[in-house]
């Protein structure tokens, strides 16, 4: 079986024909787009809408499938310097658009009679949502020229000082035991059943930061205030207002999830504690055996026994999502194992053009990395869910970005509980449920605590890095409670994580929980329907890009801005918790 992923169906390399006559095209097309802006107004609306659609999905599916090979490239290997030149040759290209783009969608906001000219119109009502939504945001926007500036500052910003960050952790060298190892290696150890190791990985990763810490608080501070910069230039009553309208979901939602979890972070502390007293310590968890193996499941994993495992569980949900899963694997859609140069985490990427998804992930063959495997190939299946859309249809808000993949992980760590006979397997299968639903409850707590001080503070201060790690460990207290030992919480998350490093991004966190919960709520209908709920919840990931968040829940019959809602999949948990408690006590 393949170790890296193929990107050939894209291209074969940047010095081919075929990449070469695609920039060329794609250089045309965004001359053609500022043509067409400056004709605006000349024609009838409804052919004007047409003809601007139509360029606009030329453009994003040659522009997408270039800056994805590129991008690609560039995270299996961040020394890659040829990809990194034409990601930034095409950003640049895309960005001289700007201007065009913002003319166009000013002058389609100022249709009267939009909604009339949609219904007349088949391909006008294809993108009846999407062309709402640039009549919703005209307000956020600014003059031609002024989105020109912004776009091509962006560059030499929040999108430079993202790949600083890419680099510097991805080459940063970690000493262990008397060698190096990269550091999503040496973070990938935190699994281990040796708790010796656990603890050493642990203190040689915090050992590693202070030598990028400086560099990373520099990109960090540069982004946010970013952020907040443009946030204020284009209207928005904060960076989470923007987020929110970005995820198409109302502020109601989010405080309907966010005052659930706070209610339920004591039994998560229960959780954290028994686990710790279970390890032999009395007063909490210390953090390096967060994701301490337990019970009797110490087995490894081959990427080809994990292949299997997986079409095992999915063969009976739905044979289409099996089906996809063997080619993600048969076809080399993975790119498994860390090594030098390569970034850390694990993320999938649609390639549209070709109708697939690529997975990248750092495989270290626990159960953990078969879960983290179902999570992304679950983005892979939303992406085939939404690939009968249009290319302009595909913008899907960061919530329910999360629904499909989280939702695998209910069948995948579901069913394998049931399967088990033997309780010290069935133990490590729920222990391995319920640190993951700690990290999308607690720890994706801490991270929008964290977020939100920095961006409130960056607008009339720099936070050094110490400072940095002092706001990290506040917002861990908050959310952890004395379910962690304060003396091992974790001050170098604001670095290791990619999501506070997006320009064009912020709050990258509580989609996490609203994912899980959404997920574990979706996965109890399946439980009481069977094989009757599957059409619908496949109704329900194709909706997720041409409906809001609201909407697309209603599908199946869910009231987002309930807190009950949100507390039911909580207490699905509590009673995880509970059983988990009971078994140790065996």
């Amino acid at each position: 079986m393949n170790e890296k992923w193929s990107l050939d169906a894209l291209y074969t390399g940047f010095d081919t024909a075929e990449f070469a006559a695609d920039m060329e095209a794609l250089k045309a097309l965004c001359a053609e787009c500022g043509t067409f802006a400056a004709s605006v107004g000349n024609g009838e609306p409804a052919e004007t809408i047409r003809g601007y659609l139509q360029l606009s999905e030329k453009i994003q599916t040659l522009g997408s499938r270039i800056l994805i090979y590129a991008m690609l490239r560039q995270s299996a290997n961040t020394a890659d310097g040829e990809a990194r030149t034409q990601m930034g040759r095409v950003m640049a290209m895309m960005s001289e658009m700007a201007p065009a783009e913002a003319a166009v969608k000013g002058y389609i906001a100022g249709l009267a009679d939009l909604d009339a000219l949609i219904e007349q119109d088949a391909l006008l009502q294809e993108y009846a949502y999407y062309l709402g939504n640039i009549k919703k945001g005209a307000k956020h926007l600014l003059s031609p020229n002024e989105e020109g500036i912004m776009a091509r500052m962006g560059l030499s910003g929040a999108n430079a000082w993202e790949q600083l960050w890419e680099t510097l952790t991805s080459t940063v060298q970690v000493s262990y035991r008397g060698g190096t190892e990269t550091l999503p290696g040496i973070r990938n150890l935190a699994y281990s059943a040796d708790a010796a190791v656990r603890k050493e990985a642990y203190e040689a990763e915090l050992n590693c930061y202070p030598k990028i810490q400086d560099g990373a608080a520099f990109a960090l501070n540069s982004i946010k205030l970013e952020t907040v910069n443009e946030c204020k230039i284009r209207g928005y009553e904060s960076a989470l207002d923007r987020s929110l309208k970005q995820a198409h979901m109302k502020k109601e939602t989010l405080d309907a999830l966010l005052s659930a979890m706070e209610d339920y972070l004591p039994e998560f502390w229960r959780y954290l504690k028994a686990k710790g007293k279970a390890l032999g310590h009395e007063n909490g968890l210390p953090w390096y055996d967060l994701f301490a193996p337990m019970g009797g499941s110490g087995k490894t994993y081959t990427t080809e026994e994990a292949r299997d495992y997986l079409l095992r569980i999915f063969g009976g949900f739905d044979q289409e999502l099996h089906d996809m899963i063997a080619r993600a694997f048969d076809d080399a859609w993975i790119d498994f194992f860390p090594r030098e140069g390569k970034v850390g985490g694990a993320f999938c990427c649609e390639l549209y053009p070709v109708k697939q998804s690529r997975v990248l992930t750092n495989f270290g063959g626990e159960f953990g990395d078969i879960v983290t495997l179902a999570h992304e190939l679950g983005h892979a299946f939303h992406n085939e869910m939404l690939f009968s859309h249009g290319i302009l249809n595909l913008d899907l808000p960061m919530p329910l970005a999360e629904t499909a993949s989280t939702f695998n992980e209910n069948v995948l760590v579901s069913e394998a509980i049931a399967a088990s006979t033997d309780p010290q397997e069935k133990l490590a299968l729920i222990e391995s449920q319920l640190m993951d639903a700690c990290q999308i409850i607690c720890d994706i707590y801490s991270r929008f605590l964290f977020e939100k001080s920095v961006i409130e503070r960056r607008e009339s201060e720099f936070m050094s890095a110490e400072t940095l790690c002092a706001m990290m460990n506040e917002a861990q207290k908050k959310a952890y409670g004395d379910g962690i030992t304060e003396e091992t919480l974790h001050p170098y998350m604001w670095l290791c994580k990619s999501h506070y490093y997006r320009g064009s991004l912020s709050y990258y966190n509580f989609p996490y929980a609203f994912g899980g919960l959404f997920a574990r709520s979706l996965y109890a209908m399946y439980r009481e329907e069977g094989a009757a709920f599957v059409p619908k919840y496949k109704k329900l990931l194709n909706a997720t890009t041409v409906m809001d968040a609201e909407e697309a829940a209603a599908i199946c019959g869910v009231d987002l801005t309930d807190k009950a809602f949100w507390a039911r999949g909580l207490e699905s948990f509590k009673q995880e918790i509970d059983e988990f408690v009971e078994l140790l006590e065996q």
